[in-house]
């Protein structure tokens, strides 16, 4: 684990560069009236907490002014400078001056001009301290350049915004999120810079359009603190230029600071939430919902947060008198509970070590129910995420779509949570021979997904399983053979049903039953292939899964090329033979593998 030395990146934290509104204006109208004398030093350092300025927030289009050309400027040739000042960047600094001082202030920040972005200290220290600077302005403009009308829009229009969700881009941007909140005075213009409304009294619309609750919009994040997930929700939605400043752009709503660190992409992410995790105990952070895939506790993105914007903590007295309320927790358990224990979880190198609430799926010792202390709503269930335990660490794991059964009550345990990325996993190709299940009278049925109908397919990290139905019309018997991807392991499982049921849904059902538990199917493939895997030339292993009520048996070979990531399963249903153990499997001679390998097609 890295650690950074966040002093480093700090210049002054209580200094800005700051707009003289007079000194602005009064260079503009020089340089209209073509005067050679205008190099008046419009930019100066001030203190943020000492100084009373305006404060600009806005949607970057087009070729805004940096901090550059906003100090050389008026010592530009003529044709340099007019092409600047014809950019709308510049148009709008102008106009936010004018502003400025129509209500009687000296100062304002820009972002796009105040911050000298060559540095890559001082832009670190905006990007850690911008948000306090919002919360220390005495007016924020907030610039909406793509509202023609002179009232504040109140309905998603589509016609007039197709492009950003039926809203202004304004509420698109992540930066422009901290900048509705932090600033207790906001003001709103439209493309005209007509005044078109301010935050408390559209509070309820506002409300409306990017989930943050009202008493936040007037009074600020002070007042009730929002939970992380919550405020993460709030960014769900939102787009930023770079993927960094996804995270970046949360710095100062969640009280964290960080390096910055542009190049390093979603792992930006990655680190404002150990940043969080080091200075809270808030465990809404794994409350987030995601793609279908086993990994890392942490979020790839805010987007992952997109549910959570009613979500809300549970005190430790509340959520324990929650569980022995519905008798979730064992009478012998409870004296093994200290508060203490139940609020920290360090970050360590293996990863982040935590006592939780779990409870395992029945059947299954490798795949839990882990329980929050946070819910979604005031009157709802504590939270419930998916864990599965690979290689003594615990990850988070895909959710089925309906509860699965799980063990009665809640055990009390330390775990560790894997946080690292566990990068890209190799792909695993499929090699599908089921032509001998003809001769049992099974046809090949139904494929859940259908993008796998074809005997060749390849399975990924979020694209990890597949179930091929096959049925004999005259028995009314069926099985589903399941083929999935887990850890970058492959496994195989083979369910055989004896019903009158209809096998028009019969593949997906399945699929979201075994995919709950692929990572113990995944693990078991594991254990035998460590156990009996052959040398250069591959491995072959086989099971049999006798039929209910029947003499026959699914038979299936799977076949691994050395140093490839294909292989070959062959699908049979011969008569049930003697003398095996069925639902095992059995590795086969490297010999004999070898020579199955050789034969293969």
């Amino acid at each position: 684990m890295i650690v950074y030395d966040l002093t480093e990146i700090y210049i002054d934290s209580g200094r800005m560069y700051m707009i003289n509104v007079n000194a602005f204006i009064e260079r503009e109208q020089a340089m209209s009236m073509g005067k050679g004398d205008c190099g008046t030093n419009v930019l100066k350092f001030h203190d943020d907490e000492a100084t009373g300025y305006a404060i600009l927030s806005h949607q970057w289009i087009g070729e805004e002014v940096d901090y550059k050309e906003m100090i050389k400027l008026a010592k530009m040739k003529k044709s340099e400078q007019s092409a600047v000042r014809a950019r709308d960047g510049y148009k709008k600094i102008l106009a936010s001056c004018e502003q400025a001082k129509r209500d009687g202030y000296e100062w304002l920040w820009v972002d796009m001009c105040c911050i000298d972005k060559r540095s890559s200290a001082e832009l670190s220290e905006a990007i850690n301290s911008m948000c306090r600077w919002y919360v220390n302005s005495k007016v924020c403009y907030a610039y909406l350049h793509d509202v023609t009308g002179t009232s504040f829009p109140k309905w998603s229009d589509n016609g007039a915004y197709p492009n950003s969700n039926r809203w202004p881009e304004w509420f698109l941007r992540g930066w422009t999120l901290q900048e509705m909140i932090a600033p207790s005075n906001l003001h709103f213009f439209n493309m005209d810079w007509q005044p078109i409304g301010n935050k408390r009294t559209l509070s309820p619309t506002l409300s409306a359009i990017t989930r943050v609750p009202e008493h936040i919009l007037r009074n600020g994040l002070s007042s009730n603190r929002s939970c992380v997930a919550q405020i993460m929700s709030w960014a769900a939605d939102r787009t930023t230029t770079r993927v960094e400043d996804r995270a970046y752009s949360l710095l100062g709503l969640l009280d964290v600071n960080m390096l910055m660190l542009y190049g390093e992409g979603k792992k930006a992410f990655y680190r404002l939430q150990l940043e969080i995790i080091r200075t809270s105990n808030d465990q809404s952070i794994f409350a987030w919902r995601g793609n279908v895939r086993a990994g890392g506790v942490l979020a790839d993105d805010p987007s992952f947060f997109q549910d959570c914007d009613e979500m809300e903590l549970m005190g430790y007295d509340g959520f324990i008198q929650h569980l022995k309320a519905f008798k979730h927790i064992a009478r012998e358990v409870l004296p093994s509970i200290d508060e203490d224990r139940f609020g920290i979880f360090p970050i360590t190198n293996r990863g982040i070590q935590i006592w939780m609430f779990l409870r395992p799926y029945v059947g299954c010792d490798s795949v839990f129910e882990a329980w929050l202390p946070c819910r979604h709503s005031p009157s709802g269930e504590p939270v419930q995420i998916t864990l599965t335990l690979w290689n003594s660490n615990y990850y988070r794991y895909f959710k089925p779509e309906r509860r699965y059964p799980t063990g009665k009550t809640l055990r009390f345990r330390q775990v560790y949570l894997r946080y690292q990325d566990l990068g890209t996993l190799e792909h695993a190709t499929f090699e599908i021979d089921d032509s001998a299940t003809i001769n049992g009278g099974f046809t090949h049925h139904h494929t859940y997904p259908h993008e796998h109908a074809g005997n060749t397919f390849t399975l990924t990290g979020t694209d990890s399983l597949c179930v091929k139905v096959y049925s004999d019309s005259k028995t009314h018997r069926f099985f589903a053979v399941c083929l999935g991807q887990c850890f970058g392991q492959d496994w195989i499982h083979v369910v055989c049903e004896e019903s009158q049921r209809s096998l028009e849904n019969y593949a997906k059902e399945e699929y979201f039953n075994v995919l709950a538990r692929g990572s113990e199917h995944a693990k078991s493939m594991a254990d035998v292939q460590v156990h009996s895997r052959g040398g250069r030339h591959g491995g072959v292993w086989v099971k049999h899964s006798c039929h209910p009520g029947s003499t026959w048996a699914v038979r299936i070979s799977y076949v691994v090329w050395q140093n490839s990531r294909n292989c070959g399963v062959k699908i049979e249903v011969p008569r049930n033979p003697h003398n095996v153990r069925p639902n095992k499997w059995i590795g086969l001679v490297v010999e004999a593998g070898a020579h199955a390998l050789s034969h293969w097609h």
